[in-house]
């Protein structure tokens, strides 16, 4: 428990997360990590409004007090606009917490199946979302550290929280790795673990975890974005993956029929254009064939680029000056 000494400065008495969730009856989400309780702290002398987790008292020992670790150790040592910030923790006896900055619009995958309470998202909102996770996970891969890299392991849209301004970041560190960069072995080999349907299908079957998983995963969430729908439903009692469907309606020029309805519209643009073809790029068999972070990052803010001359009628001009740039891929 070293690590938690070197942090102590982060750490929170269970008073006061009692205090700060009205005594647990501030729920607004769970998983199999445990549920997750809306609160407010005193931080820096502010009251803040906050994010509890809770770590379920049969996770306590095993992979989830390892998951318990690995989020602290990630979150207080990598920051960036884009990933989630780790405000605190809570370490007494049974009772284990993180705490996290709030993200009031919740997680991207609510709104890839609007209800009533929740619009959907615009064209152009899709599109800056996906920037903004893009350069969280470009920051993970190629910034951290010189030599360093971390591979997040379980990129999904429920991982990807949106705040009051709509800006993404990514969340969900347990299940992370810290990998080596920039020498000649530079992959993981660990057993696989992930979410099924985001999971790339190289590092299930060969246990050889690289950031490429990652960009596969990646991949997936561009599609559900896309498409408006999650990354897999159940036909007939068996699960229908959205990778391989989409792929199959892509390369026959018939994405036309799985892609969202309120999309419809842009087809044959150029910010679709762009969009849809890095995402398929993610999602390549070979690894080697993939794209890195930094270029999906470039390519989505072109898209966003796109998407922003596309809506302004009066700047047709500009739109017509892009053209050449858009079908040469520079």
């Amino acid at each position: 428990m070293c690590l938690i000494e070197e942090l102590k400065h982060l750490r929170k008495s269970f008073q006061d997360i009692k205090e700060a969730t009205l005594n647990f009856t501030t729920l607004i989400g769970s998983g199999g990590y445990g549920p997750v309780y809306r609160g407010q702290l005193s931080l820096s002398s502010e009251p803040t409004v906050v994010a509890v987790k809770q770590l379920k008292t049969d996770n306590i020992s095993g992979q989830g007090l390892k998951e318990f670790l690995t989020e602290i150790q990630m979150l207080s040592r990598y920051k960036h606009q884009n990933i989630v910030s780790l405000l605190g923790f809570c370490e007494e006896g049974d009772q284990k917490f993180l705490i996290y900055e709030y993200a009031e619009h919740g997680s991207l995958d609510k709104y890839l199946r609007p209800t009533k309470t929740t619009c959907p998202l615009t064209w152009k909102q899709r599109i800056s979302i996906c920037v903004d996770a893009a350069r969280g996970l470009d920051h993970l891969h190629n910034h951290v550290a010189k030599n360093q890299r971390v591979i997040h392991r379980d990129i999904k849209s429920a991982n990807i929280l949106l705040d009051h301004n709509w800006k993404a970041m990514i969340a969900d560190f347990g299940l992370s790795k810290i990998g080596r960069a920039n020498e000649s072995i530079t992959y993981i080999i660990t057993n696989a673990s992930g979410t099924h349907g985001y999971c790339d299908p190289a590092y299930i079957r060969t246990g050889i975890l690289t950031k490429e998983s990652d960009v596969y995963s990646f991949g997936v969430v561009l599609l559900e974005v896309l498409c408006g729908r999650l990354c897999f439903k159940n036909v007939n009692g068996e699960d229908e993956y959205l990778a391989p469907l989409a792929r199959r309606h892509y390369q026959q020029q018939k994405l036309d029929l799985i892609i969202d309805d309120d999309l419809k519209k842009y087809m044959g643009s150029y910010s679709m254009k762009v969009f849809t073809e890095i995402a398929f790029q993610c999602l390549q068999d070979d690894r080697k064939q993939r794209p890195s972070m930094g270029l999906v990052v470039k390519k989505l803010e072109k898209a966003l680029k796109y998407i922003e001359i596309e809506e302004a009628p009066d700047q047709l001009r500009k739109l017509r000056k892009h053209l050449s740039c858009c079908l040469t891929g520079t």
